[in-house]
């Protein structure tokens, strides 16, 4: 366990179950605590409550998608200054330009590895560094 991602909280949002199980299992085992949403509505209904540290979201999800999710997040005051890290299974330098667009800042590519995504997360959470 590192101990320097104790308490620390992640909300991942992916309309796969099997992505956020795998997400919420290895950052667990990290000591993070872990939200996980449905899609962009369902995460955009438990962030006030959860406060995330930082947010890991899908692009490709029904009713509203990553970049949108994306961006409502950080057009909120509160929430602006809250790492986004986008997660899509195609590795295009068109769906990372996109990601910057809404203001994403930073994108894996599934299948992503437990270093990537720890790594990701001690990248753009200065106290956990």
């Amino acid at each position: 366990m590192d101990e320097s991602m104790n308490n620390l909280k992640v909300m991942v949002i992916d309309d796969s179950k099997t992505i956020r199980r795998t997400a919420e299992t290895l950052l667990k085992k990290a000591g993070c605590d872990v939200v996980t949403a449905i899609d962009g509505f369902d995460a955009l209904a438990k962030i006030a409550d959860n406060q995330p540290n930082i947010i890991f979201v899908d692009i490709m999800m029904p009713r509203l998608d990553g970049y949108q999710t994306c961006a409502l997040i950080k057009n909120n005051q509160s929430y602006k200054k809250t790492p986004v890290i986008m997660l899509s299974s195609k590795d295009g330098l068109f769906d990372r330009a996109k990601g910057r667009v809404v203001g994403s800042d930073h994108y894996l590519t599934k299948p992503f590895s437990r270093d990537e995504l720890l790594g990701a997360i001690r990248n753009y959470c200065p106290a956990v560094a």
